[in-house]
């Protein structure tokens, strides 16, 4: 692939996937500039493996595999939640006492960004669409643990909302 075609490629790329990319940056890092880093950090490391794609797998798988990578790269050594282990406070307003799904959205994010790095990554990757087959090959774990990922994040918040009353 010439230079030329790795930067069309790479275009290409970006206008396809650069809003989920910038989604999974900020479900990645509440900091801004961190954020905007990560976000660099993937584009540089997409750009270079164009080079290296395999047309034989799908473009998103690939997309989605480098993010997690720099991602995972990033943050090693630093410790997380399980989904398990996640205390809510129950004292705190849920997304239906809340007027928009705007704030509701952030709830689930600040959930998400209390999560282990593998974990976050397969729910940031749910939220996107993607399969859980496609979701395990991307991060490596086998697409039974994706789904049970996804099962005990939608229990946890299903728990949530109940303690309510406002879940129907």
């Amino acid at each position: 692939m010439t230079e030329a075609e790795q930067d069309r490629a790479f275009s290409d790329t970006i206008a396809r996937f650069g809003g989920a990319i910038a989604r999974m940056a900020r479900g990645d890092e509440a900091d801004a500039d961190l954020r905007r880093d990560l976000e660099q950090d993937i584009q540089v490391a997409l750009w270079q493996s164009l080079a290296r794609f395999d047309a034989r797998y799908a473009l998103s798988t690939w997309v989605w595999r480098v993010a997690h990578i720099i991602a995972r790269r990033r943050h090693s050594g630093q410790h997380w939640a399980n989904i398990e282990d996640i205390d809510l406070a129950t004292d705190d307003p849920t997304p239906f006492e809340r007027v928009t799904s705007e704030q509701a959205m952030a709830l689930i994010l600040s959930i998400i960004d209390r999560l282990d790095p593998p974990d976050r990554q397969i729910l940031l990757l749910y939220l996107e669409g993607v399969a859980a087959a496609e979701a395990g090959e991307i991060t490596g774990v086998s697409p039974e643990g994706v789904a049970t990922n996804i099962h005990r994040f939608k229990t946890m918040l299903t728990r949530c909302f109940a303690l309510t009353g406002d879940a129907s």
